[in-house]
């Protein structure tokens, strides 16, 4: 039981629930008993983050007793002042976790468990091509245009990097083909038509993933003419006839069926994680 005083046999009590819980969630008889687990996990990351804030606290406030074991005051203090620091950027991190958790648990209290599974029904394969993926300055740009307009915004600029059939060919050579989006843990992710938006403002990259074999739609892309994927010879034959009604695209400034020109665009299409 927790003392609420003694933060260390609280400490180790913590860690020891958290053991029991890595091996007892490996299954569960009743499905519907992970949202409540759910609920209280998202109650201890939110004492977790408190726990850390007080530590570092305590660390500032006790830095005039800090010192090494040689005696040396000043490395103390630094290194104080150091734990300070990473405990607090932790505390950010889990502060992160805690919305990711928050919106998982949502989602788990829309599930309503049968006893029996649905009838199997054969679904098609659905596999993601990378379209773009951003780092450094770039991604700083993406990532202020989602602050300032949302990521509806960052999507439809980035599909400038989209030049359809021929991301998909570059995405294949270069085995950027995926079961679904990819995104780490410290990810944000938004749809729109069948482009999905992966992005992290913590490590300053953004992504964009389409579905390989849908269309997206015309007027996300400024075309005023149907669009159709197939073969790299159907795609010229398209961009021929409905040459007029197009539109420069994005950042690297071509059309949807024209391919890059090369160089700076090509290199960046079709990177991933």
């Amino acid at each position: 039981m927790p003392t609420f005083d003694d933060p260390v046999a609280d400490a180790a009590e913590a860690s020891e629930a958290l053991r029991g819980l890595a091996h007892a969630s490996r299954t569960f008889s009743q499905p519907a008993e992970m949202y409540g687990v759910i609920g209280d996990l998202s109650s201890g990351i939110r004492s977790l983050r408190q726990s850390l804030e007080q530590i570092a606290d305590v660390h500032e406030r006790k830095a005039a007793h800090a010192f090494h074991d040689d005696g040396d005051h000043d490395a103390g203090v630094r290194d104080a002042l150091a734990a300070a620091e990473e405990l607090r950027q932790c505390a950010l991190l889990v502060d992160r976790a805690y919305d990711r958790l928050a919106e998982g648990f949502i989602a788990a209290g829309r599930i309503a468990w049968h006893p029996e599974p649905a009838p199997e029904a054969e679904q098609p394969a659905r596999q993601w091509i990378s379209v773009v993926f951003l780092q450094g300055d770039e991604a700083d740009e993406v990532l202020g245009l989602i602050d300032a307009q949302g990521t509806d915004a960052a999507i439809e600029h980035l599909t400038g990097y989209d030049y359809g059939d021929e991301t998909v060919e570059a995405a294949i050579a270069n085995g950027h083909v995926y079961d679904k989006p990819q995104a780490g843990a410290l990810d944000r992710t938004a749809t729109r038509d069948v482009y999905t938006l992966t992005y992290s403002t913590f490590l300053g990259h953004v992504g964009l993933y389409r579905e390989a074999n849908a269309l997206p739609d015309p007027a996300l892309l400024g075309i005023d003419t149907p669009i159709n994927v197939g073969p790299a010879a159907d795609a010229t034959a398209a961009a021929t006839e409905s040459a007029p009604a197009r539109r420069s695209a994005g950042p690297a400034g071509r059309d949807w069926f024209a391919g890059p020109a090369g160089g700076e665009a090509a290199a960046r299409r079709g990177l991933s994680l």
